[in-house]
């Protein structure tokens, strides 16, 4: 939400709440009153790791004809918006990077009491280079799947809404559910625009989840990519009004 503050051309903030507890949506509630731009709650009952549906339901309450994703566990640089609004481009997707907060440094990050530029200067950020903002970007474009991450990634919503959205079958934290949206939109002839300089998150450093969903979602995965599809089965279309 600070984020939209140093930007003026940001038409809504949507956030895909995978279950998350009362609390979450009284924050929320008192973080939006002072903020000009709408926010819209979408929110599902906790049943694990659903990461992909609720961003399904998220962006069929979308408007914009284009969409800046960033996770729950991420903290936007002040011009991540600007920044990426800048790098928009037809038929490509937006890539930028992150580094990595280590997690004895999360809390005081959280307080207020260590500044990220203070751990950035002092080496002490993981892929420190990473948060740096430079005076130009640097933008290689391809359509490779490695290092493909939905914590910071912007796409056109028409692109989106052809491929189906995010496929739901992908259900358990690992590889894959990212990846996926990544392969159909390359499969519709999107490029990867990967940028390094520009539009950086900084990931607030965590316990991973089980990793046991991964065998699967590495084979549906190359699922998709030797069969080139388009669209996925499952997903926007499970939410939509009939």
């Amino acid at each position: 939400m600070r984020a939209t503050q140093n930007f003026n051309a940001v038409d809504e903030i949507i956030i895909a709440d995978d279950g998350s507890t009362k609390e979450t949506s009284e924050l929320i509630h008192e973080l939006s009153k002072p903020n000009q731009v709408p926010i819209i709650h979408c929110w599902h009952k906790d049943k694990g790791f659903r990461k992909n549906r609720i961003l399904n339901i998220s962006l069929t309450k979308a408007s914009s004809d284009y969409v800046v994703f960033l996770d729950g566990d991420c903290l936007p640089h002040k011009d991540f918006i600007k920044d990426h609004l800048a790098l928009a481009e037809p038929q490509c997707l937006v890539q930028g990077r992150r580094a990595f907060i280590p997690e004895p440094y999360v809390s005081s990050v959280l307080s207020g009491h260590i500044s990220i530029a203070k751990l950035t200067w002092t080496f002490r950020l993981q892929g420190w280079f990473k948060s740096l903002r430079l005076p130009a970007p640097l933008v290689r474009k391809n359509q490779d799947l490695y290092g493909l991450l939905g914590c910071n990634l912007a796409a056109w919503r028409q692109d989106l809404e052809t491929i189906n959205g995010f496929d739901e079958d992908y259900e358990g934290w690992g590889i894959g559910e990212d990846s996926d949206l990544g392969a159909r939109l390359y499969n519709l002839g999107n490029h990867r625009k990967l940028v390094y300089g520009r539009a950086i998150v900084y990931h607030l450093n965590h316990p991973e989840l089980s990793k046991e969903h991964v065998p699967e979602s590495k084979a549906r995965l190359q699922n998709t990519i030797d069969s080139k599809r388009v669209r996925c089965t499952r997903g926007l279309n499970l939410h939509l009004e009939h």
